[in-house]
């Protein structure tokens, strides 16, 4: 038994595999978890059901164990603010660098070669979905 919060061996190993630049999905249910992403990209599912794991949920998880350097958001067509995104950012803190795009840019951002993980959610709220930029561990003195 291991002493960390995260306990998932695939999501582990992922994580353990990849560095500074990579990039990591948590889609909400709605993501279109195959196709979204490139065909190398690791593919958690842990959407047993909607609302269970929200975005939220995962992401508090994930930032106890990598550096996030930065992080992509999705706005709605008619870019209005989304309450989940505030989330975001109280769960990250300042630390790393908030960015809200429009849709096909961030289904282009997650395509791309370097997106190493999508971890499919339950979360049922529209436009949750987060790609984190891994950063790198500071060395303290």
């Amino acid at each position: 038994m291991l002493k960390t919060k995260l306990l998932h061996p695939e999501i582990l190993e992922a994580l353990g595999s990849n560095g500074h630049g990579s990039k990591l999905l948590i889609a909400d249910g709605n993501y279109p978890f195959t196709t979204g992403v490139p065909a190398n990209a690791k593919k958690v599912f842990l959407n047993l059901a909607p609302g269970m794991l929200s975005v939220p949920d995962v992401l508090k998880i994930i930032k106890e164990m990598i550096p996030i350097e930065s992080y992509l958001m999705m706005l709605p067509p008619d870019e209005s603010p989304q309450s989940i995104h505030d989330e975001f950012v109280s769960i990250l803190g300042q630390d790393a660098q908030a960015i809200k795009v429009k849709k096909p840019d961030f289904y282009k951002e997650a395509r791309s070669s370097d997106t190493f993980l999508v971890i499919a959610t339950g979360e049922v709220r529209r436009f949750a979905n987060i790609l984190l930029t891994v950063g790198v561990v500071k060395q303290t003195v």
